[in-house]
């Protein structure tokens, strides 16, 4: 049996998302009733849009990773605790005894729920199950046991297609993606904060009346509140402060405008590249409302995907550039803190893409509500680093030579995991099983109700034409 497992988690890690994904949708269109020429364009078409956004947010998380790491030289920032990235925690979880199941147990918990009505999501974003693996093999390292660890990555999967049902139709609509759900754990735990904080916000007087969505900044400002200029100002700012102690103006001059230009092209490449996803994915999303309705009446089916199809929206990429400079401040600031962040600090956007339907695109929300889950995130990522640690050394992970422990933005900042651990840390599979019924309330209790942020300003839930519907509306 570990023999299929290894050679199914070497052919996920060889073939990566871009290609294994194509082939997900492929097969899957045609077990819907897509006709194959239909069915393998459409994979083939998702698949590149996929390639396309990975190359932009490859240059924008380059671009802004050098910005980042200039600044937190800049400070002086020392500090025990290392920020290795999310690339090595995927590393790390899919390296663990967990991730050698997690494939096969994130897939049989989404069948399981589709086939008992708990859940609209198919969730064809295997890759990303490096996320359940990552939870399980925590607890495993917290609890000794790899039994507990596969529960607990169990618990995750059906975590993360409760909130992909739960956020669907607010996703659908403000982001323009019909049919989608995003069952991604780092991007949704924002989900549960950004709705208190706004219900706060929404009853401080004065504050209120402030709508700072993108549309409405372009309004005032006319060109200078355009994504492409506002990404170009933006960028110029981050460069400035970045790179104005180099020594040779020549060159400091040269990195502050490319970068500049670098997030302006990424603020007009990246909803490109959603546009051509969404030619690709629509044809899917069609044959599985058909497949659906043939056989379940009204009922809706989701298609699973990767937060990536949320973060070119200006809205998430302004607020995530803005935090930039917010997260080294509060690094150096917040007593008890003894994380430094280095290679995760361009992945905000991911933490920060779901809050903008409950904001309604409004920039300044976004900014506080990240900026209050990033202070949450300092410390869960400093209470989780010796469990990370000793995970990493199990997963034979290099941890740096100046570090003492290692962490990361994603996941090592997600006050969820940081949950289940504490329940099982305290109170063994009695936590666990709390942890599922928790869960399990979860998935029955939000499954017939309307998201908060679906009524805004009275706008019909049932209405995912487009991003408009929701940007457009006046604020409460």
């Amino acid at each position: 049996m570990d023999q299929i497992l290894t050679a199914l988690k070497s052919v996920v890690d060889t073939l990566g998302a871009t290609v294994l994904l194509p082939i997900i949708i492929f097969v899957i269109g045609v077990v819907l009733g897509a006709k194959p020429g239909r069915a393998f364009r459409a994979g083939l078409t998702i698949g590149i849009a996929f390639i396309g956004i990975n190359l932009v947010l490859g240059l924008m998380l380059t671009s802004l990773g050098e910005v980042a790491q200039a600044i937190v030289k800049n400070t002086g920032m020392q500090r025990d605790i290392v920020d290795v990235g999310w690339p090595s925690a995927a590393a790390i979880a899919f390296g663990s005894s967990v991730g050698l199941w997690v494939i096969p147990v994130g897939i049989i918990v989404n069948v399981v729920l589709l086939a008992a009505r708990l859940t609209r999501t198919l969730n064809v974003d295997v890759w990303n199950f490096w996320h359940f693996a990552f939870v399980g093999s925590l607890v495993t390292a917290a609890s000794g046991s790899l039994g507990y660890g596969l529960i607990a990555a169990a618990l995750m999967a059906a975590l993360s297609l409760m909130f992909a049902d739960w956020t669907a139709k607010g996703v659908q609509r403000f982001y323009g993606v019909p049919g989608v759900s995003v069952p991604h754990l780092a991007s949704a735990q924002i989900v549960p904060l950004a709705i208190v904080l706004n219900w706060i916000m929404d009853r401080i007087p004065g504050f209120n009346r402030i709508q700072l969505d993108t549309d409405t900044i372009q309004k005032r400002l006319g060109v200078f509140g355009e994504p492409i200029v506002l990404g170009l100002i933006i960028g110029l700012v981050l460069g400035a402060v970045a790179f104005y102690n180099l020594g040779d103006a020549g060159v400091a001059i040269s990195k502050t405008l490319k970068t500049g230009v670098t997030l302006a092209a990424s603020m007009l490449l990246l909803p490109r590249m959603v546009k051509i996803l969404m030619e690709g994915l629509i044809p899917i999303s069609e044959a599985a409302q058909a497949f659906v309705q043939t056989r379940a009446g009204d009922r809706e089916l989701y298609v699973g995907l990767d937060s990536a199809i949320l973060i070119g929206h200006p809205a998430a990429i302004a607020s995530s550039l803005i935090l930039v400079p917010i997260a080294i401040v509060l690094s150096l600031i917040l007593p008890g803190n003894r994380v430094i962040l280095f290679a995760d600090l361009a992945v905000i956007p991911f933490l920060v893409a779901m809050a903008a339907p409950i904001v309604n695109g409004n920039v300044l929300r976004m900014v506080i509500i990240g900026t209050v889950t990033l202070v949450i995130g300092f410390y869960v990522g400093t209470s989780l680093s010796p469990l990370m640690t000793s995970a990493a050394k199990a997963a034979n992970f290099a941890i740096p030579a100046n570090a003492t422990g290692i962490t990361s933005v994603v996941d090592g900042f997600l006050y969820i995991p940081h949950l289940v651990i504490e329940a099982v840390t305290r109170f063994g599979i009695i936590g666990l099983i709390l942890v599922g019924i928790v869960v399990l309330a979860l998935i029955f209790g939000f499954r017939a109700r309307p998201a908060p942020w679906e009524l805004l300003a009275g706008a019909d839930p049932d209405d995912v034409t487009g991003a408009d519907a929701l940007r457009s509306a006046p604020a409460e």
